[in-house]
């Protein structure tokens, strides 16, 4: 059968085996899991070349490092199969953001508390963004924050506070998480207080 050969870079990087394996000596082990002790690396390829397999490097970082030996296409098969159940099992979470402004419409409020929902449906910290411009920079925290909490308040889905609302450069922001354990409940449209500027609704 012989030494199977790197059939491309990725692989070679991958895994090292046969004469790919740099270690003076390794710990091997046998194609049904046996254990062979550690070996000078001259005697465990010598013992793979014997069953007409491959000596594959599993273990690198160990001391010394753990070598088996086994059949490469059978392992570059398990390989594979192991990542595609790592992959399937892993969700890559990210953060999703929104934006709205002093004077979006109720309309278009609704519009990006619907996808912020089902954002967080799918997993994703959502990040909403309340853009100031001009005046509206220097409008009071309190009210300002209010006008975001509006926003939350309309999102049809369970969520948390991730990052509570703090102000940056362009406006105030915060990031929510989904929490199933919460009840939705929109409650009815806020007044506006008598004290804040002209109506204008978020």
């Amino acid at each position: 059968m012989g030494f199977t050969k790197y059939t491309s870079q990725a692989e070679k990087e991958r895994a090292r085996m046969n004469e790919g394996i740099r270690a003076p000596e390794v710990r091997a082990l046998g194609p049904e899991g046996e254990n062979f002790g550690i070996l000078p690396i001259r005697e465990a390829l010598a013992k793979a070349q014997e069953l007409g397999l491959d000596l594959i490097e599993i273990s690198p970082n160990a001391q010394p490092p753990v070598c088996k030996i086994t059949d490469y296409g059978k392992f570059k098969y398990e390989q594979k199969k192991k990542d595609k159940e790592v992959k399937s099992k892993a969700h890559v979470t990210e953060t999703k953001v929104t934006q709205v402004k002093i004077g979006t419409s109720e309309r278009d409020m609704q519009i990006k508390a619907g996808k912020a929902a089902a954002w967080l449906k799918e997993g994703h910290r959502v990040r909403v963004d309340l853009f100031l411009w001009g005046r509206y920079k220097y409008m009071e925290f309190e009210f300002l924050k209010e006008r975001l909490e509006r926003f939350l308040s309309v999102i049809p889905e369970g969520f948390k506070i991730a990052e509570a609302i703090q102000k940056g450069p362009k406006g105030l922001s915060v990031s929510i998480e989904r929490d199933p354990s919460k009840k939705i409940s929109v409650p009815k449209e806020k007044k506006i207080l008598t004290s804040a500027p002209p109506p204008e609704t978020l």
